[in-house]
């Protein structure tokens, strides 16, 4: 019997960032990015930034950081793979009154000069990329020396590390594809920024989901959080309602409302890398 075993098939990265494009674009996370405000404008202090520095939001979605820092007075530069979720982020800046750089781009591929921005962001954006090097690579690319890159992640033990661990249960990712979650532990971001970083900065923090119930949690990411719209469409009736009795439990086991509303924290790793 021949014991040549054959070497793993390459990951069509493509595919899975085309499969990943379709599902942010699906629902709006407009409604749901607007929720976590919060989480750019403390990174945002984090960074300490300065009125005039040149600021580059990578995977911006809806602008929490762009706007974040054009509220501090920085020259912002705001990106997406999204076109709509750019064009939710231009509204709300208008309605502020801010002047903001639109731009469609990958983060995989940022198309800008390197040492172009003195400080480079990214709130639950740039961790969902499937090339986790390349886009760390492009962080650091686009960054001058001695600036800063900012990051919001979800952790894996979080409650959203949880669920994407639920969904994975359901939808498994493509072979070879690292968990986005990684980018929410130290280990891993000195393994992205190895070569780029002089000092990485982590500090756990907590945003809380807070809703009028469970159910009223599930029902908004699963008209307007892509990936779990996705989710539900690839599943049969009785696989949905498992998943969902899943969701719900997840849930309500670290809920700590005290009543039918939903006060549920989820831990984030804040980031902030000095760039060697």
């Amino acid at each position: 019997m021949s014991t040549d075993a054959k070497p793993p098939a390459p990951i069509d990265l493509t595919a899975v960032k085309s499969r990943q494009q379709g599902a942010w674009s699906t629902g709006n996370y407009a409604v749901v990015g607007t929720t976590v405000q919060i989480v750019g404008e403390n990174l945002c202090e984090a960074l300490d930034l300065r009125a005039g520095s040149r600021v580059l939001d990578v995977a911006a979605g809806n602008g929490n950081a762009t706007l974040a820092a054009a509220r501090r007075w920085c020259d912002v530069t705001s990106t997406d793979y999204v076109s709509s979720l750019l064009e939710a982020g231009r509204a709300r800046a208008l309605a502020e009154g801010h002047t903001i750089h639109f731009q469609e781009a990958d983060a995989e591929n940022l198309p800008f000069d390197d040492a172009s921005f003195d400080v480079v962001v990214s709130t639950f954006g740039v961790m969902f990329t499937p090339d986790q090097q390349r886009a760390a690579g492009e962080l650091a690319r686009v960054c001058k020396p001695g600036g800063k890159i900012g990051l919001a992640n979800w952790t894996p033990e979080s409650f959203i590390g949880q669920v994407f661990k639920t969904i994975a249960r359901y939808i498994p990712p493509a072979p070879g594809v690292r968990s986005p979650s990684l980018w929410g532990t130290k280990a891993r971001l000195d393994e992205l920024f190895a070569t780029t970083a002089r000092d990485i900065h982590v500090e756990n923090r907590e945003f809380v989901f807070r809703y009028r119930s469970p159910e009223h949690w599930l029902e908004v990411f699963r008209s307007y959080y892509g990936p779990m719209s996705k989710t539900y469409g690839a599943l049969d009736a009785a696989q949905q309602a498992t998943f969902t009795q899943d969701l719900i439990a997840l849930m309500t086991s670290g809920n700590r409302s005290g009543n039918d509303s939903l006060v549920l924290p989820s831990e984030y790793l804040e980031v902030v890398i000095e760039r060697g």
